[in-house]
């Protein structure tokens, strides 16, 4: 297979926000419809690894997110896990 993909780059080494770049031009080339069917499939499958990056990149964010407890005098006093339910 000959196709061009969107970019070299492994998923694992891009910040959030760039593999989101990618993602959402991936979707646009894909809703056009334009795109040759190997090229389609495989840009489909850079999309899904992606995906795959982004969700355990925002994973890894939730975890570290910690709530501010407020004391019964209304100032900070230390934080607590973020409950995410």
């Amino acid at each position: 297979m000959n196709a061009q993909r969107p970019a070299a780059d492994a998923p694992d080494d891009l910040p959030f926000e760039r593999a989101m770049e990618q993602l959402e031009d991936i979707v646009r080339r894909l809703e056009r419809g334009d795109v040759p069917l190997d090229e389609s499939v495989a840009i489909y499958e850079r999309g899904e690894a992606l995906k795959r990056h982004c969700e355990a990149l925002l994973k890894r964010a939730e975890a570290r997110i910690q709530k501010i407890a407020i004391g019964p005098d209304g100032q900070a006093a230390g934080t607590a896990p973020l409950d995410m339910d």
